[in-house]
């Protein structure tokens, strides 16, 4: 199983970016995924999860609104759209799915400030 998150950066308040996750190694559409972050001192939290079909997607209260998980099912990638980045936001987000075990991305860095 191999999980490669793509698309972080820095982004001013207000900005937006879009990251990837490039899926190998499984049975991609058979499992939901998930996008988590952990910041700086703090613990991972989970932000987006969705479905194997892509059919059902929750979210973390604090980017409802703001950020959208979606998946491709033929490219095996997931990704998350975060619009209206907050310096709340900045933290390193990491791609996950899980299936008897937890698999991990290596983690793609999102710095939102001015």
């Amino acid at each position: 199983v191999q999980l490669v998150e793509s698309g972080g950066g820095l982004v001013q308040p207000g900005g937006s970016l879009r990251l990837s996750c490039a899926a190998s190694g499984f049975a991609f559409s058979w499992y939901g995924m998930s996008w988590y972050r952990q910041a700086p001192g703090k613990e991972r939290e989970l932000v987006a999860t969705i479905s194997g079909g892509g059919g059902d997607t929750k979210y973390a209260d604090s980017v409802k609104g703001r950020f959208t998980i979606s998946r491709n099912n033929a490219k095996n990638t997931v990704s998350l759209q975060m619009n209206s980045l907050k310096p709340e936001d900045t933290a390193g987000y990491y791609c996950h799915t899980e299936f008897g075990y937890d698999y991990w991305g290596q983690g793609t860095q999102v710095i939102v400030s001015s």
